[in-house]
């Protein structure tokens, strides 16, 4: 119950029991002073009919005695009128029994009224000839106190109302601030940290809007300064000290990526043959001088290939990589050509002719990652029997063949079901070790019993947008699983970005978690690359699974790899880091100091931090310890 509606009733009941104590005494006093009233009505006109009746004593059958009593009994609220003589016959008799029908019985129950009663001696001369009884009748009575009554009733009744309206107006005016501090109490749950501008007049209500204000801008500065420090601790994770490039761990996930999106791309393997000889001639400053030229040629000419995603990379020492994903042949030859002009000028600054080569190979996505960085090995070697500072490209000719051949397997293991769902790599409570996710996963065997790799098998089932059914198809075995085995843990599932745009898929969802209300038990496994990449897309797939009541998971967290305000956007119910991040921790202080801030962060925004495929138990007890959730092994 909201407080003005409490407030109000507060207000009514106080109303209630002051008006039903003052009406109660009110209608007490009112009857008695009518019972008074009435009692001095009856003895005046007892005695003044006596002084007028006394002349005609004389005579008891006189018929002006009938006569003056009516009169009076007419004119009066009278039960009874009775002359009587001095032997105390009865002369004269006149009665009024009358009822009012508007009173109620219940009135009368409640409020009995006596009869008032009196009389008064006939003289004639000096002696006693008769006595005359005048009794009121009680309904007049009730009848006015009954309309007294109904006029107190209707004028509290009209007061009780206006007052109620003033009140609910005033507490509406004056409660309204709290409105505004629930809703940003709402927003810094959801990571927004927002402040209330009309600060209210009320001194209670101020001070509390000032605290949530004083709150909301301590919490943004400490997601401030942790998402500093995150971008801080990624970069010297990431980034080579000297060129400022990204590391090979950075290449080699990007690589992975691009497999898993099923992006056809190209790689470039750049390759500085005559470092040996410069180490000869320059010294080790001058050695730095010339990397960091090297390097800034490599973001300059990635830089103009913005929209192609061109990244530069630095794999080992002498050893450089460019990955442009939407590269097509013309782009990537053109690109080459300009780092060859490129690394040409650097040569001659250094004296030297040939100085790097060249070798770029097309990736084909449903391949490996080994196989592609070997195309660009062989390109490398084209290179150099080509001429000083050259290139040389190798375009995979069996990628038509292997569509055709992974689109038939593809099709015919979907549509035969011929697959098998299980669930793997149990995450547990580091503290308590029970497990609390299963992440349920598909497996595929050829036609020669050999397990058939599923990110070439989901690439194709993507692209010819036989995923839906099969995500499906898992959603639904673990949804059973968790009704019919009654888990207390709960089940990751994975869905493609081609499924959750699928507005079918999502009204079926729907309908599969009304009738079998599974809760937070089953959880959406995402990938972090792919929440970046459509972002819009998965915030909105994130508000309506929540809203069916189901919950989310981030995978493949690490550095850069999603800024800190995507998260506070998704809100998910858990991240789960790289296995790279999570493995080799001992004397890795940029790791911990990762993971210590990205767990400080997860548990101001509500978030649970686990880990992936977690082998050491010295890095599980350092996970424990910086207060990560739990880990697979």
């Amino acid at each position: 119950m909201s407080l003005s509606k409490q407030l109000l009733l507060l207000v009514s009941l106080i109303f209630l029991v002051v008006f039903s104590i003052n009406f109660v005494l009110s209608l007490n006093k009112i009857k008695s002073y009518l019972e008074i009233e009435a009692q001095v009505h009856a003895q005046d006109t007892a005695t003044s009919l006596g002084l007028s009746l006394s002349p005609y004593m004389t005579n008891e059958s006189d018929p002006i005695l009938e006569t003056m009593i009516n009169a009076i009994f007419d004119m009066g609220y009278y039960r009874e009128i009775k002359l009587v003589n001095v032997d105390n016959k009865t002369l004269i008799k006149v009665t009024n029994d009358k009822v009012f029908s508007e009173v109620p019985q219940w009135l009368v129950d409640w409020l009995p009224m006596q009869t008032a009663t009196a009389s008064s001696e006939i003289s004639s001369g000096w002696m006693l000839s008769g006595t005359v009884f005048v009794s009121t009748n009680p309904g007049f009575g009730y009848l006015k106190l009954y309309q007294l009554a109904q006029s107190a009733m209707t004028f509290t009744l009209i007061t009780f109302v206006g007052a109620v309206l003033l009140l609910f107006l005033i507490l509406r005016f004056v409660l309204s601030p709290l409105k505004n501090i629930n809703a940003l109490a709402l927003s810094i749950a959801e990571g927004q940290f927002k402040t209330i501008e009309k600060i209210p007049w009320t001194t209670e209500v101020k001070n509390v809007a000032l605290s949530m204000n004083l709150m909301s801008k301590k919490i943004e500065g400490v997601i401030d300064n942790l998402n500093n420090k995150l971008d801080s601790l990624g970069k010297k994770l990431h980034n080579d000290d000297l060129t400022g490039l990204l590391k090979k761990k950075c290449f080699e996930s990007d690589m992975k990526q691009l497999f898993l999106s099923n992006t056809e791309a190209y790689v470039f393997i750049i390759k500085i043959d005559s470092l040996t000889k410069l180490t000869k001639e320059y010294n080790d400053e001058q050695i730095d001088t010339f990397l960091k030229a090297f390097a800034q040629a490599l973001r300059d000419i990635s830089a103009c290939y913005q929209k192609h995603q061109v990244t530069p990379y630095r794999l080992l020492g002498s050893e450089f990589a460019l990955l442009g994903r939407t590269l097509d042949r013309n782009q990537a030859e053109h690109l080459a050509q300009s780092l060859i002009g490129s690394l040409t000028e650097i040569a001659e600054q250094y004296g030297h002719t040939d100085i790097a080569h060249i070798g770029i190979s097309s990736i084909n996505p449903l391949g490996t990652p080994a196989i592609s960085l070997a195309s660009a090995n062989e390109a490398f070697e084209q290179a150099q029997l080509i001429g000083a500072n050259s290139y040389f490209i190798k375009e995979d000719s069996s990628h038509a063949k292997d569509v055709g051949e992974w689109k038939n397997l593809v099709l015919d293991v979907i549509d035969n079901r011929d697959y098998e769902i299980a669930y793997l790599d149990p995450i547990q409570d580091l503290t308590s070790e029970r497990v609390l996710i299963e992440e349920a996963s598909f497996h595929v065997l050829d036609s020669e019993g050999n397990p058939v790799p599923i990110g070439p098998f989901v690439a194709i089932a993507e692209k010819f947008t036989k995923i839906i059914e099969l995500d499906r198809d898992v959603i639904q075995h673990a949804i059973e699983c968790i009704d019919t085995q009654h888990l207390q843990h709960a089940i990751a599932v994975n869905v493609s970005t081609r499924t959750i745009k699928n507005a079918e898929f999502r009204t079926w969802l729907a309908e599969q978690l009304k009738s079998r209300p599974v809760g937070k038990q089953l959880i959406f496994n995402i990938a972090a690359y792919a929440v970046t990449k459509d972002f819009d897309v998965y915030c909105e797939f994130f508000r309506f699974v929540r809203a069916l009541g189901a919950g989310v998971m981030i995978k493949r967290f690490e550095p850069q790899s999603m800024p800190l305000e995507y998260i506070k956007a998704l809100r998910p119910d858990f991240i789960r880091l790289t296995r790279e991040l999570s493995n080799d921790l001992t004397d890795h202080e940029a790791k911990t100091a990762f993971i210590e801030t990205i767990v400080q962060a997860a548990k101001l925004l509500d978030i649970r931090v686990i880990a992936e495929n977690v082998q050491s138990d010295e890095d599980r007890a350092t996970l424990r310890a910086l207060g990560v959730d739990g880990a697979s092994r």
